[in-house]
């Protein structure tokens, strides 16, 4: 239990960690201001004990009271105020953290993890922090500094209930950590199905045009329906499997009272105690049952407060990409790559890959799926690091940049666009959110997105549906371009950016990217016979080699992949249904 909770303030930053001890000894003088009703109590049981209540004695017990009513009150707001302002502050830091950290993480760690997983820590593991952590830690923390107190003042009444308290509390100790036994076993469990719940709705909600194409709903929704079951009954099985160990915390927790109220009687009855004392340690005995029941029960938690500790600590632990290069602004824009490998899982993608790309040149990169295509741009723009050889860019290996000022140089077209839950001006300025408009529009303009959003009802403060999910294809392309026209970096990758358009806005779409691409180093992927037989520089791919290169014409007077890619491609272009 103590390691949980030293574990969960090592997760919190200084100044929430100070936050939530100063509330811990808030919460102990809360207890001391709790227990000040008791001799408020005693002063009055004295006084009929003595045959007769004086003015002065009700006066003292309503003062003592008033006090003890007044600072309880007090401490209570401060510390509940600075455990909220503590757990909320710590998650929320965190959550940013966490988004920060993402950033410089290589590319295959999210091909390794499902949005699922990733999505789970951020939504349901922060949130059991941030609402039941906080909550838990303090409340454990109270009742058992409150029950450690009230043992020590009872020492200063009588050693033999003091011992008493003292060895049910012992006892209570005991039962709480076969407790933490058994939820351990099954808060790993719970987290483990909360991540694939979270993992199959979301895939249910992405895939809902193939959802509603094939009726996947009600019993033929399986994996989904699979799930939220497994969910039911980790939950159900949790409660089950930790009741009887909550049951008896409870119950050492009520004998312990009885036995304080029994031996009390006892040691008066033998004239042993006096009987203000003994009707001291009575009502003492009915704090400590609520103390040491209000730690019992939350304590079952704090196993799940471990694993959600450990499940952030997972992704913060997992090493960045090096980012600590300089901030460097280059004089030119060319790319020198110079034996490059790279393999992932064990399986080679790149192999010994060499290339010059001269600035303001246009480069398209073609070749057969899996070819490797995709992953050379990646480690081109440093999406991922080369195992082998070295990219220099600009003069400088983009190992010597820090990760921002080498992105400052690229912009990125890809072939699946995605756009924030924002307005259209937001979602075009998003590099940079405090251009003005006039200029929002310019680059709409230059996109080809200018009149299309001009016609909706509230033009450039049209709110995007998530995803860009009320816009077509080639209008969330455009609006790409435009954003990626706004940054104006001297880097353009394109990545199959005009592959999923309808007929009519090819053509806006292609004029767009004209815009974008004037004057700049273009390296893109592509297949269309448009888009590649005006590049400076054509590299054919396959097997993560370089097997050909040149430009449109030599490639298509030699007998290579690259002619009959576009042979096949322009036989896809014409086929029809025969008559």
């Amino acid at each position: 239990m103590i390691k949980i909770i030293k574990k969960f303030f090592a997760f919190c930053n200084i100044e929430n960690r100070k936050k939530f001890f100063i509330s811990i000894w808030f919460n102990v003088f809360k207890s001391f201001f709790i227990a000040l009703k008791i001799p408020a109590i005693a002063v009055i049981i004295h006084a009929l004990l003595r045959g007769n209540i004086e003015n002065h004695d009700i006066l003292l017990a309503l003062g003592i009271m008033l006090i003890s009513v007044f600072f309880e009150g007090l401490f209570t707001a401060k510390s509940t105020m600075l455990q909220t302002e503590a757990g909320y502050d710590t998650c929320a830091k965190k959550r940013i953290y966490i988004a920060e950290h993402m950033r410089y993480l290589p590319m295959g760690y999210f091909n390794d993890n499902s949005i699922g997983k990733i999505t789970s820590v951020t939504t349901n593991v922060m949130e059991n922090l941030e609402n039941v952590a906080t909550r838990v830690i303090m409340l454990v923390c109270e009742g058992l500094l409150t029950t450690a107190l009230i043992i020590l003042m009872l020492f200063f009444f009588d050693y033999r209930i003091a011992l008493i308290l003292l060895f049910g509390f012992i006892l209570f100790l005991l039962a709480n950590s076969k407790l933490q036994k058994a939820a351990s076993t099954l808060a790993d469990k719970k987290i483990n199905y909360d991540e694939k719940l979270v993992e199959k709705v979301l895939e249910y909600i992405q895939g809902m045009a193939e959802v509603k194409s094939y009726h996947l709903t009600g019993s033929k929704c399986k994996e989904v329906n699979e799930a939220i079951l497994a969910n039911k009954m980790i939950n159900i099985e949790m409660e089950l499997k930790l009741i009887p160990f909550m049951s008896l915390q409870s119950l050492i927790a009520k004998l312990t009272g009885v036995f304080m109220i029994a031996f009390s009687c006892i040691f008066y009855c033998f004239h042993s105690m006096d009987a203000l004392i003994a009707i001291v340690m009575v009502i003492s005995a009915f704090i400590i049952y609520s103390s040491l029941e209000s730690a019992g029960q939350y304590s079952a938690l704090l196993r799940v407060v471990d694993l959600s500790v450990d499940r952030v600590q997972d992704i913060l632990n997992i090493p960045k990409m090096d980012i600590s290069g300089l901030d460097i602004k280059p004089t030119k824009y060319d790319f020198d790559v110079k034996n490059i490998s790279f393999s992932y899982a064990k399986k080679k993608i790149i192999d010994n890959i060499s290339i010059y790309i001269p600035e303001k040149t246009k480069v398209a990169i073609v070749g057969p799926s899996g070819s490797g295509k995709t992953t050379l741009i990646n480690l081109l723009a440093r999406f991922w690091d080369v195992d082998n050889g070295e990219i220099i860019f600009g003069g400088h290996n983009v190992k010597e940049y820090d990760m921002d000022s080498l992105m400052n140089n690229f912009s990125f077209v890809f072939q699946s666009v995605y756009l924030f839950h924002d307005t259209i001006a937001n979602n075009i300025r998003f590099e940079r959110p405090d251009t003005p408009m006039k200029d929002v529009i310019s680059a709409a303009k230059k996109a080809c997105c200018h009149d299309f959003i001009s016609s909706l009802p509230n033009g450039y403060d049209t709110i995007i549906g998530e995803g860009g999910a009320n816009l077509s294809g080639g209008e969330k392309q455009r609006i790409s371009i435009a954003r990626a026209i706004l940054k104006d970096a001297p880097i353009i990758f394109l990545d199959e950016a005009t592959a999923n358009v309808d007929p009519e806005n090819e053509n806006d779409l292609i004029h767009a990217i004209q815009k974008l691409t004037e004057e700049k180093t273009v390296i893109m992927i592509a297949h269309r016979l448009k888009t590649v037989q005006n590049a400076d520089q054509i590299l054919v791919v396959n097997k993560g080699r370089i097997v050909q290169k040149g430009r449109h014409d030599e490639l298509m007077n030699q007998n290579g992949i690259y002619r009959k890619l576009i042979n096949n491609r322009n036989k896809a272009i014409n086929w029809e249904l025969s008559k």
